[in-house]
């Protein structure tokens, strides 16, 4: 599964979401998310992470050995994105 594929998926799963994938070694293994998303007002941090890693569970258990997951409010993201190299 593509860096492509994996962020086309997850924003399928999140509402008016801006989706970042990246695959920082290279491997197409080892694979990181920050999604941002006004869905996520309100919600605790594991429901947030739930909501994208269940139905991606199947998906991606025989495709990628890792995915790290990070989950914004736009208004979090603003006071973070700038820690971010994107």
């Amino acid at each position: 599964m593509t860096v492509a594929e994996v962020q086309q998926q997850i924003a399928s799963l999140v509402p008016q979401s801006t989706v970042y994938v990246l695959d920082p070694m290279n491997d197409g293994q080892h694979l990181q998310a920050i999604v941002i998303s006004p869905v996520f007002e309100g919600m605790p941090l594991i429901k947030q992470h739930q909501m994208i890693m269940k139905p991606l569970k199947e998906t991606l258990q025989h495709q990628v050995h890792a995915l790290g997951l990070k989950t914004f409010t736009p208004a979090k993201w603003e006071a973070v994105k700038n820690d971010y190299q994107l």
